[in-house]
C-alpha cells in the first residue's frame, strides 16, 4: 500500500515537471510574450464613459469668452479626478534600516540532602558504617547567547502612468498602473496599485508613492537572465521536502 502511494505521488510529481517543462520548451528561442491590455481593469475604465457631473446651459457668447472653467482650458484643472483619468506615480525609494540585538543568559544550581538520624533513631540502621554522606546530590549548569543584526539599503526611482480604475464613497480613488520593457530576451515589469487622495495629486498631475494608501508595488521581470538566477526546480523541491 505504501508503495503505491509513493508511485502515484512519484507519477503525479512527474506529470507537474513534465508540463512545467512543455511550457519552458515551448519558449526556447523566444522572447518573454508582453501581456495583453484588452481586458484589463484600466481599459475598462478608459472605455467607460462617466456621466457628467453637472451639464451647464450653453450659450451663444460662451465661445467667444476668453476665459473657459473647463479641464481643457488654459488654466483648468487637469488633474486626474474620476475613472478612466490618467496621473503619474513618482516612485523614489531610499531605504537604509540597520538593526542589531545582542543578548547573553547563564544559569547555575545545586543542591545536597543527606539523612543521618530521624527523631534520634539511626536512620541507617545496620549500614551506619558505611557512608552515604551525601544521600543527594545535584548540580546544574546552564548557558546561552545570541547575536544578530540586519542591514538593509534599498533605492529605486521610476515613474509611471496609473489610471484611475474606481472612486470610493468618501471620494477616494482607486488607481492602477502598469508597465512593461522588453529588451532583447529579458521583460521587465512594473506594477503600481493603492488609493490616493484628490488633493494630494500635485498641479503637475502627479503624486508620490509615499501618499498612496495600501501601496501595492512590484518590480520585477521575466526572461532569460531571471531564469538563471532563479535554483533549479529539484533543488527547489528538496529544499521544501527535507527536513535536514
Amino acid at each position: 500500500m505504501f508503495a503505491r502511494r509513493l508511485t502515484l505521488t512519484s507519477l503525479m510529481l512527474a506529470a507537474l515537471a513534465l508540463s512545467g517543462c512543455a511550457d519552458r520548451l515551448d519558449n526556447i528561442g523566444k522572447a518573454p510574450a508582453l501581456s495583453t491590455i484588452d481586458g484589463s481593469r484600466e481599459a475598462q475604465a478608459m472605455s467607460s464613459t462617466p456621466m457628467p457631473r453637472d451639464i451647464a446651459a450653453r450659450r451663444d457668447t460662451d465661445g467667444a469668452s476668453l476665459w473657459a472653467a473647463g479641464r481643457a482650458s488654459l488654466l483648468g484643472d487637469r488633474r486626474a479626478q474620476i475613472a478612466g483619468d490618467i496621473l503619474t506615480v513618482v516612485i523614489e525609494i531610499d531605504d537604509k534600516a540597520e538593526v542589531s540585538a545582542s543578548s547573553n543568559r547563564g544559569r547555575s544550581g545545586s543542591e545536597s540532602m543527606t539523612i543521618g538520624a530521624l527523631l534520634g533513631i539511626d536512620a541507617l540502621g545496620p549500614l551506619a558504617e558505611v557512608d552515604l554522606s551525601p544521600g543527594i546530590s545535584t548540580n546544574s549548569a546552564s548557558a546561552s547567547s545570541g547575536d544578530g543584526s540586519t542591514s538593509r539599503n534599498e533605492k529605486l526611482t521610476l515613474r509611471v502612468a496609473a489610471t484611475v480604475v474606481g472612486t470610493l464613497p468618501n471620494g477616494v480613488l482607486q488607481i492602477q498602473g502598469s508597465q512593461e520593457v522588453r529588451v532583447n530576451y529579458e521583460l521587465r515589469e512594473l506594477l503600481v496599485t493603492g488609493f490616493v487622495r484628490p488633493e494630494d495629486i500635485s498641479r503637475q498631475n502627479e503624486i508620490p508613492y509615499d501618499k498612496i494608501a495600501s501601496a501595492r508595488i512590484s518590480y520585477g521581470g521575466r526572461g532569460q537572465i531571471t531564469d538563471m538566477q532563479q535554483p533549479r526546480y529539484g533543488q527547489q523541491f528538496t529544499d521544501i521536502v527535507l527536513p535536514f
